[in-house]
């Protein structure tokens, strides 16, 4: 396991002779957020960092924070820049791939983190997804497939090339192949242990069409974010006064959660391959895998068509 010395060693090591381009969906807060901040501290902001969300100030207050090179060598520059986007709609989401692949060269690293917290049952968006599903599976699994032919192009290029989704590696469960998208059995424990294994399945299912581009999973773990502001749970403000103390005590800062999370891009990036990691960046192969290849296979025709609402 390696520790926050060797991560931070192992991050401020990464020094490309090229502007990298990197885009961070869900990079406005909480891990997402974190992870694009540690990027921008490791490149000292020289690279192409696309923040995407929803809340456009936070969006650009994040960007504001990084760190702003004085000098620019090459025809590539560094640029850092806000996209705004509502990930529970597949419609923007091909809106906003959409519009990257028209301006973009390529993309070397992207990670993806959209997030819900709710206690409400299944919710269904004007597409007919469950919400919750859409922005930790569905809008994940969207962004990879449009954004791939970037992806491919730095590849080319002998650049490197990852894609991270934060989620809970580790801590999915069994998934019902009758019922993807859970529409018979819909459950919040299942919604939630469901769209973690949708996601192992997912970056497996990436990996094997490409194999030279690094996917990887992996569970943040316990991490002090403000997660709770941002949730519809009756009473969070009195939740947070009582627990934050404790919350601060027993999880990581965003901050080290960010280099932890940084790692595992950068590892996948530039070895390729398949990775399910833990909070300590940790890659923990098949434990608590709920996957086969069946799974995989049905699961990915089911995404096909239920992302064409877009």
């Amino acid at each position: 396991m390696p520790s926050l010395a060797q991560v931070r060693a192992a991050n401020a090591a990464y020094k490309p002779a090229y502007v990298p381009v990197a885009l961070f969906v869900g990079g406005t807060s909480g891990v997402g957020q974190a992870c694009a901040k540690a990027f921008a501290c490791v490149t000292n902001g020289n690279a192409h960092i696309i923040v995407c969300g929803r809340n456009r100030a936070a969006g650009e207050a994040t960007i504001a924070s990084f760190p702003k090179p004085s000098t620019t060598s090459g025809e590539q520059k560094w640029k850092h820049e806000f996209v705004e986007c509502d990930a529970s709609l597949m419609r923007n989401v091909h809106r906003t791939t959409s519009d990257l692949l028209a301006r973009l060269d390529r993309l070397n690293f992207l990670s993806v983190s959209p997030g819900i917290f709710s206690v409400n049952g299944r919710t269904e968006t004007e597409e007919g997804l469950d919400r919750k599903l859409a922005v930790h599976y569905y809008a994940r699994w969207k962004f990879i497939h449009d954004l791939m032919p970037l992806l491919r192009k730095a590849k080319e290029r002998g650049e490197d090339a990852g894609v991270l989704t934060i989620l809970g590696a580790g801590s999915g469960g069994p998934i019902d192949l009758n019922d993807l998208g859970l529409k018979k059995n819909y459950t919040l424990s299942n919604a939630a242990k469901s769209s973690i294994t949708y996601n192992d399945l997912m970056v497996e299912s990436f990996h094997e069409q490409n194999p030279d581009i690094g996917f990887t999973h992996q569970n943040p773990g316990g991490v002090n974010t403000n997660i709770l502001r941002h949730s519809d749970i009756p009473g969070k403000s009195i939740l947070q006064a009582l627990f934050y103390p404790l919350s601060a005590a027993l999880t990581r800062s965003p901050e080290e959660a960010g280099h932890f999370l940084l790692y595992a891009l950068l590892q996948g990036a530039q070895k390729g391959g398949v990775y399910r990691r833990n909070p300590d960046s940790v890659d923990i192969g098949k434990d608590k895998y709920f996957g086969s290849e069946e799974a995989r296979k049905k699961l990915w025709e089911h995404t096909v068509e239920a992302t064409k609402v877009a």
